[in-house]
């Protein structure tokens, strides 16, 4: 994958082929929310409900999932805001859709059978 720059301003977020790991994708989701949307960094944890927590609504949730799809080339399916609620789910399923951990167990079987049909590596 090619070099991929989010800019924003002045501020820059590059991702490369250095995303190795779950940690480092969800790191730089992280910073994305961070930076594009104005989220304090202490309310972007794992636990943190994206729309109760962060106080993002469905449309900027949305633009997030997007921008990650776009950025990792991966696809997600119908039904994703109703499979995701929480940051960590957003990372994790992210994750494993790139090909960087196993299955998320909070998936149901169908998203699960979607996910899989449309993004090869999530196998």
């Amino acid at each position: 994958m090619d070099n991929f720059i989010l800019a924003r301003g002045a501020q820059e977020i590059t991702m490369s082929d250095d995303i190795k790991n779950w940690m480092h994708l969800f790191r730089w989701i992280v910073k994305h929310i961070r930076d594009e949307y104005g989220i304090d960094e202490g309310l972007l944890n794992r636990t943190a409900v994206l729309e109760q927590d962060l106080g993002i609504g469905e449309e900027t949730i949305e633009e997030i999932v997007d921008t990650v799809a776009r950025t990792f080339a991966i696809n997600f399916p119908d039904g994703t805001l109703n499979e995701v609620l929480k940051l960590e789910e957003l990372c994790l399923l992210s994750a494993w859709m790139h090909g960087l951990y196993k299955e998320p167990d909070f998936l149901g079987a169908a998203y699960v059978d979607a996910c899989r049909a449309v993004n090869p590596r999530s196998q």
